[in-house]
């Protein structure tokens, strides 16, 4: 459903498995009964028996190498779709936070309001779309 149920923000010179190890606390913890993720190439086998010894299935998801060119890899769709919806949020575009922490709740407060218009069912404008004009009423 591309829900978010972790985050954690780092450096971008920390490693993948250490996050991704870290990740997979963060999520069973909140969530026990998770028992499939998958992850990019760029997570190694650290990762997958970490998840073994937690109950989850890691399954990581690589391009085929067959392919020349794009091609649709397995899963990243719905990490791409979500990313975008955040991207509609205007202070995660812009790099405002200093805080590791405080961009983890920007981002957390993202999809809260993701969610809450699905419920709502609210649509209310972006900054990527304008605004109407209103008619004047004559008085």
């Amino acid at each position: 459903l591309g829900l978010l149920l972790a985050v954690i923000v780092t450096a971008a010179s920390a490693s993948d498995n250490t996050i991704g190890m870290d990740l997979l606390d963060q999520a069973t913890t909140t969530y026990p009964t998770l028992t499939k993720t998958w992850v990019d190439a760029g997570f190694k086998n650290r990762v997958v028996e970490h998840g073994a010894t937690l109950g989850v299935d890691v399954e990581i998801v690589t391009k085929n190498p067959d392919v020349k060119g794009f091609s649709v890899v397995k899963r990243r769709w719905v990490v791409e779709r979500t990313i975008g919806w955040l991207m509609h949020h205007r202070r995660l575009v812009r790099d405002y936070e200093t805080q590791p922490h405080n961009s983890a709740s920007m981002i957390t407060l993202a999809m809260i309001d993701n969610l809450a218009k699905r419920l709502t069912t609210e649509t209310t404008p972006t900054w990527r779309e304008p605004l109407k004009p209103q008619h004047a009423q004559n008085t």
